[in-house]
């Protein structure tokens, strides 16, 4: 029986096979209007209602095959929204069916949605809407079963007056009288809710392999479709990894810079920061993440979650894989040292004792979203690592990872389903052997313990040595007034990772005196940098030594980029910063309406002006 906290759904006793969506899109009311028809089972006896997960959404009517049906609307779960209680005016049995449609508009509260005037797009002309559904909104733009235990099949009419674009395959367009365009969409293969997603704005298409369309307002298109050239050796070498290819097309789509994400793994069509359009196809692992998530997560589904790492630790764990398979293995260890520095920062920031640093925390009562870091995904990934290094290396463990995704594809797990799937293949292939091993895991360690993990994996550090080497170079010159052993030849051979790395080394040490801080800027042109990894750690090494000087460059940044990663830790760092607090607020307070919900929720309680 599904268990999940943080649904008011009766998942225990109907499941949503398909959602047919027909919407139009009002850029002057900035809603979603229309209806939800909804195709439910009933999973046992007895069944008299459905309840239905909402949030901030209007209810106009209810109707079973025509016929109305007598709803209610609770009143509003801060954290889960209103449970919208159907009386379905007969009793299903189990395994019987029926035909639910909802009549609805979401309002101008509506978490999943939003809505960008022409002045926050890059062509400054048209409007622009998109969506975010995960981990708890797609309630808040479509009555439904907002879990992902719940795995459903959708297709969409979008009536727009500019284009639409989905996680779905397009089937077809109409035009209206009224000059606008209905855009058809199917999704064939099953998914859980968080991954509806919609996008309309002035977009343009740009073919870039065989299954594959890159969409971008038409001003960005060019460096996208360059950005983003390598998708389809990634979609291939992630099927040699694991299988075939389920959804038929993997596009990407380029938001606006407020998106919140460095990118969503909305099937069909990824949804992907601007800022990894970097110029020089140095940030592309993240379309590697992504890919991977065709498989862990969008395939092979958390139940709830309490059990996210299921989704993101498997997902870095084949990115990595791929990105070992396409560079080679230093560059795979190369980005698990930058995964693993980000970990101990999330520890750091929440405590080492925090019920949120477990890999497998308790969500009861809690909003998904709080509990978001890089815990599930680090954490995650280096329980995997750790296993393929004990059970014996690659040639025992990609076999086992193959079988994960062809045991549960179409499926929602927890963790005990995966450990239980882990020792049965294990035994069956292996023998008594890899067993005995499994058993001398510290399973409650890895799982509910909290901080960091119980076993501290080392990994190759064959580029991170000449990083290291600069960083102590830098480091025994803080006594010396003004060095001069530093030119721009010091980063000359550097990948941009490396420099990334670089950067995350300074900022372990004790802060370098602020006149250092200028010769590193001044010899490397860290301010003026494009790449906005490199240009995130500057800010936070500025920061953590109260460099007055870059804070007016820290809030212009923090306030033209959304990306939750970015603004959302530098608007923390600058609040925390010497004389940072009141800027801090004011930049966030004057560019509030420039972040997306879920980012300026976030960052309001980080500023301590959540209400």
């Amino acid at each position: 029986m599904a268990y999940d906290p943080n649904s008011q759904s009766n998942l225990d006793e109907v499941k949503t096979s398909h959602i047919h969506l027909n919407l139009a899109v009002d850029f002057v009311a900035k809603t979603l209007a229309g209806s939800a028809e909804l195709d439910i089972e009933a999973i046992a006896d007895s069944v008299s209602k459905l309840i239905l997960d909402t949030s901030f959404i209007t209810i106009h009517s209810v109707t079973l095959n025509g016929a109305p049906l007598k709803y209610t609307l609770a009143d509003r779960h801060e954290k889960y929204g209103s449970a919208l209680t159907i009386e379905l005016g007969k009793t299903l049995a189990k395994g019987d069916k029926a035909k639910v449609t909802i009549s609805y508009a979401t309002t101008e509260e509506c978490t999943a949605c939003q809505w960008l005037e022409p002045s926050q797009t890059v062509g400054k002309k048209h409007p622009y809407l998109f969506t975010q559904c995960q981990a708890i909104h797609a309630r808040s733009m479509v009555p439904c079963q907002d879990s992902p235990s719940i795995k459903l099949t959708y297709s969409a009419n979008i009536n727009a007056p500019l284009r639409a674009v989905m996680s779905a395959v397009p089937t077809g367009e109409e035009k209206q009288a009224n000059g606008t365009t209905t855009y058809k969409f199917h999704q064939k293969t099953r998914m859980p809710s968080y991954l509806i997603a919609l996008a309309v704005g002035n977009l343009e298409g740009r073919e870039i392999g065989p299954r594959s369309t890159v969409w971008t307002e038409p001003e960005v298109i060019e460096a996208a479709a360059w950005e983003f050239v390598d998708t389809e050796s990634f979609i291939r070498t992630g099927e040699e990894l694991l299988t075939p290819y389920d959804w038929g097309r993997y596009d990407l789509l380029v938001l606006p810079a407020s998106f919140p994400y460095g990118g969503m793994e909305n099937p069909c069509l990824t949804f992907v920061t601007p800022s990894l359009l970097a110029g020089d196809r140095s940030l592309v692992d993240v379309v590697a993440h992504e890919i991977a998530h065709s498989w862990m997560g969008n395939l092979v589904t958390t139940e709830n979650w309490e059990h996210f790492w299921l989704n993101e630790g498997f997902t870095v764990f084949v990115e990595r894989k791929i990105l070992g398979r396409m560079q080679g293995k230093e560059h795979a260890e190369f980005s698990a040292i930058i995964g693993h520095k980000a970990m101990v920062e999330s520890v750091e920031i929440y405590g080492k004792d925090h019920p949120f640093t477990a890999l497998r925390p308790c969500l009861r009562g809690e909003d998904p979203d709080d509990a978001f870091s890089s815990i599930p995904y680090e954490k995650g990934f280096n329980l995997l690592y750790y296993l393929e290094k004990h059970l014996g290396g690659p040639e025992v463990f990609e076999p086992y990872v193959r079988a994960h995704v062809q045991e549960f594809a179409g499926r929602s797990i927890n963790t005990d389903d995966w450990k239980a799937f882990l020792y049965s293949f294990m035994e069956k292939n292996f023998g008594q052997e890899k067993v005995d091993l499994l058993n001398k895991v510290d399973w409650e360690a890895w799982l509910a313990g909290t901080g960091m993990p119980p076993v501290d994996n080392k990994f190759d550090d064959t580029l991170a040595k000449a990083c290291n080497c600069l960083c102590k170079k830098w480091d025994h010159s803080r006594t010396v007034e003004k060095p001069t052993e530093f030119s721009p030849k010091d980063i000359e051979e550097f990948s941009p990772t490396q420099k990334v790395v670089f950067l995350e080394r300074v900022s372990e040490l004790d802060s370098l005196p602020h006149s250092h801080l200028e010769l590193m800027d001044q010899t490397y042109g860290l301010t003026q940098v494009r790449n906005a990894e490199i240009k995130f750690r500057w800010h936070m090494i500025c920061l953590k030594a109260n460099y007055e000087k870059m804070y007016p460059e820290v809030a212009e940044f923090a306030s033209t980029m959304g990306r939750m990663k970015f603004c959302r830790s530098l608007l923390r760092a600058l609040y925390l910063a010497k004389n940072g607090a009141e800027l801090a607020r004011a930049t966030f307070k004057k560019h509030r309406a420039f972040y997306h919900p879920i980012a300026a929720t976030m960052i309001a309680k980080d500023l301590g002006l959540a209400k």
